[in-house]
């Protein structure tokens, strides 16, 4: 399959260099022709950086840009590709975004975490896929699974649905990593000690019904930790910390307040 590429980010860059396998990449799009032209060196392709520039010869257009750009960059395109299959990669944004202005608009959207600095696992990264139209949907499917063994036609809502659940497993929890080491950092403690503990954590989560994994001093209603915790918070002066400390500890212990 030919397929053109909009945005030379982190997104973009791992599709690119995963797709470049079994498929060719024609053009990397992006406002930055430097960026563009780096990404397009590593996978034989052309860079551009005018929508006026988009070659015609092309399968597929895959949108790998920001949620606010992806309105505003189909409205873009779709005049010199009216008849081509167009994608975004959104797990937040809906179908709608691309066919309110766009009659063939689709969705290949992974499930993952993207790094510039870290290799993905494709093979086993979730991938959803979802079009306006059935063969479209089919073309969507063929490709996805010349990547994942994980495909799955969501709906927007679906997907969308799935996204939050992300935000909360991926974002929000690597932000409590971030917090664990301000904590520590401020006394001179290694970080790396908490390395062995994230990693079970990790790993029951996965493992087992999260909820049946909780353990600490919220689940089990010991005040005494939970007031010395928030009094050294106080003394450390991070009362963001304190907020959200006091916040979650909460929300765990109701969680858990009727179990037996």
């Amino acid at each position: 399959m030919k397929i053109t590429l909009i945005g030379a980010g982190r997104v973009a860059t791992h599709l690119a260099k995963a797709l470049k396998k079994q498929h060719q990449i024609v053009q990397i799009f992006s406002r930055d022709l430097q960026r563009a032209q780096a990404l397009a060196s590593q996978v034989n392709a052309r860079a551009i950086h005018d929508m006026s520039q988009l070659e015609s010869q092309t399968d597929l257009v895959i949108i790998a840009v920001s949620d606010q750009a992806i309105s505003p960059v189909i409205q873009a395109i779709s005049p010199y590709l009216p008849d081509h299959l167009i994608v975004h990669t959104s797990g937040s944004t809906s179908l709608s975004a691309l066919q309110d202005s766009h009659r063939r608009a689709g969705v290949f959207y992974p499930l993952q975490t993207f790094s510039f600095e870290r290799e993905v696992d494709w093979a086993a990264t979730p991938l959803f896929v979802e079009a306006a139209e059935q063969q479209d949907l089919a073309v969507l499917t063929q490709l996805a699974n010349s990547l994942s063994q994980r495909v799955y036609q969501y709906s927007s809502q679906q997907r969308q649905t799935l996204h939050l659940a992300a935000v909360f497993a991926c974002n929000f929890s690597n932000y409590c990593y971030d917090m664990a080491k301000q904590i520590v950092d401020a006394e001179q403690v290694d970080f790396s000690l908490l390395y062995p503990l994230i990693t079970e954590t990790a790993n029951k989560a996965t493992q087992n019904e999260p909820k049946q994994m909780q353990t600490g001093p919220a689940m089990r209603g010991d005040k005494n930790i939970l007031n010395m915790h928030s009094q050294l918070l106080a003394v450390a002066q991070r009362p963001d910390l304190k907020n959200i400390y006091t916040l979650m500890s909460d929300g765990i212990y109701h969680r858990h307040l009727n179990q037996s």
